[in-house]
């Protein structure tokens, strides 16, 4: 895992903070930053360490393991790096890898030009984009938690 900028861990510690307190408040699932490992159970994949997500499955039988299987929810937040064909290949197969894990939507953050795409898995190919000015959901992965673009990008 690569070290991201000020904009990309900013982005991704309120996305965080927020699910936290949406996890404190409805005493449901679990918010979780990017040092957690989801196991994937794929060919091509043995785990995710999404930036931020909220996870509501079984804990892990040994306490300090990993999460025992996709989060419900995952935040990719863009780094500098993460522009032009090759990132958007990457990211679109990380999406597909994810769904076919079982992680219900993925909010692909784009700290550089303010917008958060909301993919979900009954519509992996049409993200509902999100910009400062507007609110985002993770419906159903988070029932009724919400999260304005402003705060996102703060």
């Amino acid at each position: 895992m690569s070290p991201v900028g000020r904009r990309a861990n900013r982005a991704a510690s309120r996305i965080f903070l927020s699910l936290s307190a949406y996890e404190q408040a409805t005493k449901r699932g679990e918010a979780y930053t990017d040092q957690v490992a989801f196991v994937a159970k794929l060919p091509n994949r043995g785990t995710f360490s999404p930036d931020a997500s909220y996870y509501d499955g079984p804990p892990p039988s040994d306490p300090d393991g990993f999460l025992p299987g996709p989060p419900g929810f995952a935040a990719e937040v863009r780094s500098k790096q993460d522009h032009g064909k090759a990132a958007e290949r990457r990211l679109a197969r990380k999406r597909k890898d994810y769904f076919a894990a079982g992680t219900k939507v993925v909010w692909d953050v784009d700290p550089a030009h303010e917008t958060i795409a909301v993919y979900r898995a009954t519509a992996p190919d049409r993200p509902t984009v999100y910009k400062v000015g507007q609110i985002a959901d993770a419906e159903p992965a988070v029932p009724g938690w919400r999260m304005a673009v402003r705060e996102v990008f703060g």
